[in-house]
């Protein structure tokens, strides 16, 4: 184990934030920088981010959402209150700390990371364990990781526990994307289903926090099984399942099965997920309707939207649905995302240009949103943001006018 690992292993878990979450180096440092004061970066972004003042003085006053302190009750109890928590999805390039913190504030009850390699986990990888980095303000939360090898996956597991402490470890059986299939990784695995057991096996022999899994309804048409599949997982040892309805070969095509979502709750004795199509706080409320899920993960609709939280959680409850924000109250909350990611990675120009894809989701369906789309997708600073944004709204309320 290299030594900006293993130094982290005698500490606290506030001195191992601060190795691990806040002074990560980058991969081509030659070497490792002194680790700083948790107090310093990492107190940064735990308080919010304090960039320079915003050229735009209307999206410089807070957005209307607050960041709420870690919950002390686990994912798992919240499953069986009969609360039906609602999950961020874990979803690469998209579920990163910046955006969990986003949607807890908005109503998440669980966040999940992106998916993560089990080979460059246990390789120590520092691009790799840089997704492994949250803030506590995040949980419950869990660490999704991906593999084929049962002894990979359980030694990633491990000092996934060890290292970064998550409240659960989630196993990937769903992801549809070539690269990862072609390594019999994610939704790879259904296509042997004694292997899906071992890694389960393997991995829950390992650790000691709960051991979840996300599955889809089977390969391919033809081999589409979900309540043989979740069975399986079960008698593995899994501690709860989440179904994508939708089978690898669908990719997010078409529709959603939530009638399977339905049998595999029907089927099971441990709690149950459904995922796939919920677009809308309506659709979560149809969702449980239907299916009676535990509780629901919602992916693809939050994207520039993670107010969809609060809107699902106030149809579930038989309250009006609050409206989508307008432009303005867009625009505050896409700053205080930009400058969240800004302050997680430390540098500007890298986070804006990754930031663009926010951009494009938080103004898609806006009136000559293209046209602002188009503009925004150039940027490498937040302060060119802020001047397009607020010149956006200038001119909509003159037209409005």
């Amino acid at each position: 184990m290299p030594s900006w690992i293993a130094a982290g292993k005698a500490r606290t878990r506030q001195s191992a934030q601060a190795d691990f979450v806040w002074s990560l180096p980058r991969i081509d440092s030659p070497a490792l920088p002194s680790v700083p004061d948790h107090t310093s970066a990492g107190a940064a972004y735990a308080s919010g981010p304090r960039l320079n003042p915003s050229p735009a003085p209307r999206l410089n006053r807070p957005a209307g959402f607050v960041y709420i302190a870690p919950m002390s009750t686990n994912a798992l109890d919240l499953l069986k209150s009969g609360t039906v928590p609602l999950y961020l999805a874990p979803q690469a390039g998209v579920s990163e700390s910046p955006f969990r913190r986003l949607c807890r504030a908005f109503g998440a009850d669980v966040v999940v990371s992106e998916f993560v390699s089990a080979e460059g986990i246990r390789r120590h990888d520092r691009r790799t364990h840089s997704y492994l980095r949250f803030h506590d303000d995040e949980r419950p939360i869990g660490i999704q990781i991906f593999g084929a090898e049962p002894d990979a996956m359980a030694e990633a597991a491990r000092l996934v526990q060890e290292v970064y402490e998550p409240d659960f470890l989630d196993i990937n059986f769903g992801c549809p994307v070539k690269k990862v299939v072609n390594r019999n990784g994610g939704s790879g695995c259904l296509r042997d289903l004694d292997l899906v057991q071992s890694i389960i096996r393997a991995v829950k022999g390992a650790i000691s926090i709960p051991t979840t899994v996300k599955i889809r309804s089977g390969f391919t048409e033809d081999t589409r099984d979900p309540v043989g599949i979740a069975l399986r997982c079960q008698d593995a040892g899994a501690e709860v399942l989440t179904l994508h309805a939708r089978t690898r070969t669908q990719m997010y095509g078409g529709h959603a099965n939530w009638d399977e979502i339905a049998a595999v709750k029907a089927a099971l004795d441990i709690p149950v997920i459904g995922n796939g199509d919920v677009w809308t706080g309506e659709d979560a409320r149809r969702m449980h309707d239907h299916t009676r899920c535990d509780g629901i993960m919602m992916a693809r609709g939050s994207h520039g939207a993670p107010w969809l939280f609060s809107q699902a959680r106030a149809a579930l409850e038989g309250r009006p649905v609050p409206p989508d924000p307008d432009a303005a109250e867009r625009f505050r909350i896409v700053i205080e995302h930009a400058r969240l990611a800004i302050a997680w990675e430390d540098d500007e120009e890298k986070s804006m240009v990754e930031f663009r894809k926010h951009l494009g989701w938080y103004t898609k369906g806006l009136p000559n949103g293209r046209l602002l789309r188009q503009e925004l997708f150039s940027v490498t600073r937040l302060d060119e943001a802020e001047r397009l944004l607020e010149g956006y709204l200038s001119q909509y309320e003159q037209v409005a006018a």
